[in-house]
């Protein structure tokens, strides 16, 4: 078992306090609890495509197209009319 010296900034010590209270964990194992926390995150993450991150993005109904993909040149005329003012 190795001993770290690990220096905290104020907002850490904060964190830590609310959850040793909340938990009543000793500082150790709330720092070992977190450390696996963060170890399952990152090799979760590690496994993700893009296509997963694609997934999760909330496009809602038609995504962010202004148009249908057969009416593209009257929607491309209309934005820029749109933009233009004309």
């Amino acid at each position: 078992m190795a001993t770290r010296t690990v220096r905290l900034d104020d907002e850490a010590e904060a964190a830590l306090r609310k959850i040793r209270e909340a938990t009543g964990l000793p500082i150790s194992e709330a720092l070992k609890r977190g450390l696996r926390a963060l170890q399952q995150r990152v090799e979760h993450e590690s496994h993700r495509t893009p296509y997963d991150i694609f997934r999760e993005l909330d496009h809602g109904p038609g995504g962010s197209a202004i148009a249908p993909s057969t009416d593209s040149k009257r929607a491309v005329r209309a934005a820029i009319k749109k933009k233009l003012g004309r």
